[in-house]
């Protein structure tokens, strides 16, 4: 049971570092879709796209670094009293805790599942001029949240091989 945990969490960190790294490059394709925005506005004539991509590169950008950041560990905590406890201590504190961000990450997995269904079922477009269809960024959300759950369950396992003193 400890070697099939062992490889679980060897898998996902692995997946989501390397997913992590490619993603976080993407800021520079959202600050160049704004710099072409601005340029065309202007000089030329204004892209109707240019809003829309780069919010869609927004998304996929902080829901698939969602992963990364909480393996990095660079997730917002209230360091009130965490900072000062043993790293035992933040373990178990985190096994509890750990719960809610799965609970919360499930449902919302649900109903961006749902979302995505309902925008394939119906081509679902985006109500705006340029009018893109929407099941590719929904597709992209539900792979990230996906994987902020496997990545949840992977800290998961961290902590409690943490707090018996096992070596992952």
């Amino acid at each position: 049971m400890i070697n099939l945990a062992r490889g679980f969490v060897k898998v996902v960190d692995a997946i989501n570092y390397r997913i992590g790294r490619v993603v976080m490059y993407g800021i520079f394709v959202m600050v160049s879709v704004l710099l072409w925005s601005s340029i065309s506005k202007t000089f030329f004539l204004p892209s109707l796209w240019t809003l829309e991509v780069a919010q869609f590169c927004m998304v996929a950008y902080y829901i698939l670094g969602g992963p990364y950041s909480i393996q990095m560990g660079s997730n917002v905590r209230m360091d009130l009293f965490y900072g000062e406890w043993s790293d035992r201590k933040k373990a178990q504190i985190d096994c509890i805790t750990v719960f809610f961000l799965i609970a919360y990450l499930g449902i919302m997995l649900y109903g961006a599942w749902d979302s995505t269904a309902y925008s394939l079922k119906y081509n679902e477009r985006s109500p705006t001029a340029w009018r893109p269809y929407l099941w590719p960024i929904k597709i992209t959300m539900c792979i990230g949240i996906f994987l902020m759950l496997l990545q949840a369950i992977s800290e998961l396992i961290k902590d409690i091989f943490k707090i018996k003193g096992v070596a992952l």
